[in-house]
């Protein structure tokens, strides 16, 4: 399977810089995979495309403010992207440029010159990063942090983004991107699918760099994700587990869910273990399930998803539910509709 076969033409002005001016007023594309039908209406209509007993899961993940600009003892700058905490104040990140950076080297942060310590490269490009003891951890995030936009928008990130680069459900800090098909999502929304009978159940995949760097090899088998962190209350497991059981539809909300989702369902969970937070029982892990044509769903019966860049692993998991000639005749539809794609963009709902 060739990864060029998932290319499509887009026009660089249908790559959303900016979200909706309202969550719920953004487009969407309904499409019914018995009737091949696709048509089009506005976010704010999606509960009416629920049923009693439907089950909703939604990645409940937070975006951490990821990237970090300090300079060198040179005056050099560096931009320092957190990708994963792996100890108190350790981190690993991305650090760009890191040519000419050496283990042992520090980084200065802000006006107070907060540093951070290079201690050591990883693999790839991921290096680990020591944060400054001064300050409380997340404290300094928070203060010097930036949210990480994706680099299809071509802008810096404002203030305004802090709220609009994360879902109105976020929970659990941990991510470096915000899982898209959720940002759409307001309260009054939320209240009314519950009002028409399905429940809203979160799980939580922290997306770190590996969902969004580009695919490497040509044919698309060869090709690897990074782990992802995955946690889900027991209790859930097994609410969906009953639902399936009685024929109840299971919808995720995003590629990131349907991830999760698929692999605790195919035991592509690794290091799985139960652990108790605030009195309920966890089931954590993590997860490298990449999905493509071929695969074979267990859980999920509809996605609601942003509309995704050529070759990539998102695009490909939802050929892998739909099918790629038909993935590509809606894009191409919603491309002529001038559509709102990526991040910030318009949604679609396969159902």
């Amino acid at each position: 399977m060739k990864l060029s076969d998932f290319d499509y033409v887009l026009p660089e002005e249908l790559i959303a810089q900016y979200p909706s001016p309202q969550r719920e007023e953004s487009r969407l594309i309904i499409f019914d995979r018995k009737s091949e039908e696709i048509r089009e209406t506005r976010f704010a209509n999606f509960p009416r495309y629920l049923q009693e007993g439907d089950i909703l899961v939604v990645n409940e993940t937070r975006v951490i403010p990821a990237r970090l600009y300090g300079l060198k003892k040179t005056g050099g700058k560096v931009e320092i992207f957190l990708t994963r905490r792996i100890g108190e104040r350790k981190w690993l990140a991305m650090l760009r440029p890191s040519k000419r950076l050496r283990a042992g080297e520090t980084i200065f942060v802000g006006a107070q010159r907060y540093p951070i310590r290079v201690e050591g490269i990883i693999d790839k490009g991921e290096w680990s990063v020591s944060l400054p003891d001064s300050v409380p951890e997340e404290e300094f995030i928070e203060d010097y942090g930036h949210v990480p936009l994706p680099p299809y928008i071509k802008r810096n990130d404002e203030r305004r983004d802090r709220e609009r680069y994360q879902t109105v459900y976020a929970k659990r800090e941990g991510s470096i991107a915000a899982p898209t098909a959720g940002l759409h999502f307001t309260e009054d929304v939320l209240r009314e699918i519950t009002h028409r009978g399905a429940t809203i159940i979160p799980l939580t995949l922290h997306i770190g760099p590996g969902t969004f760097r580009p695919l490497q090899h040509e044919a698309v088998e060869m090709n690897k994700l990074a782990p992802e962190f995955v946690l889900i209350k027991k209790e859930y497991v097994q609410d969906i587990e009953h639902a399936r059981s009685q024929g109840r539809r299971i919808i995720a909300v995003g590629t990131t869910t349907t991830r999760a989702l698929e692999s605790l369902a195919s035991g592509k969970v690794r290091v799985q273990e139960e652990k108790e937070l605030n009195g309920e029982t966890y089931i954590t892990g993590w997860t490298d399930l990449f999905i493509y044509p071929g695969f074979t769903f267990r859980v999920i019966d509809s996605i609601l998803t942003n509309l995704h860049l050529p070759r990539s692993s998102l695009l490909l998991l939802v050929a892998a539910y739909i099918g790629r000639d038909e993935l590509l005749k809606i894009y191409r539809w919603a491309v002529r509709r001038r559509f709102r794609f990526y991040s910030y963009g318009d949604a679609m709902f396969i159902r």
